[in-house]
């Protein structure tokens, strides 16, 4: 496998990624149950945010770095000079 190849894998993963720890987030913060959220160190809480915020953030991350690399063309190690 490339590693152009292998990026695209991990940028295809964080997208997903971040689809699904976003509809997460948006149900614990902005739902309905938001009202009833837990108080700021309360179990299932990291300082005061349900853990998929954080989530959300690392796959956010993950994908402008990757996309970054993509962006950038095959100027690494598998692309032929010319």
């Amino acid at each position: 496998m490339s590693m152009r190849r292998a990026v695209q894998w991990i940028f295809a993963i964080s997208l997903v990624g971040i689809a699904f720890s976003g509809t997460l987030t948006y149900r614990e913060v902005f739902g309905q149950t938001a009202a009833a959220c837990p108080s700021p160190g309360a179990p299932g809480t990291i300082f005061g945010y349900p853990a998929c915020v954080y989530g959300l953030f690392m796959y956010i991350v993950i994908a402008a770095i990757s996309g970054l690399a993509l962006l950038k063309g095959g100027r690494g190690a598998d692309s032929p000079s010319s």
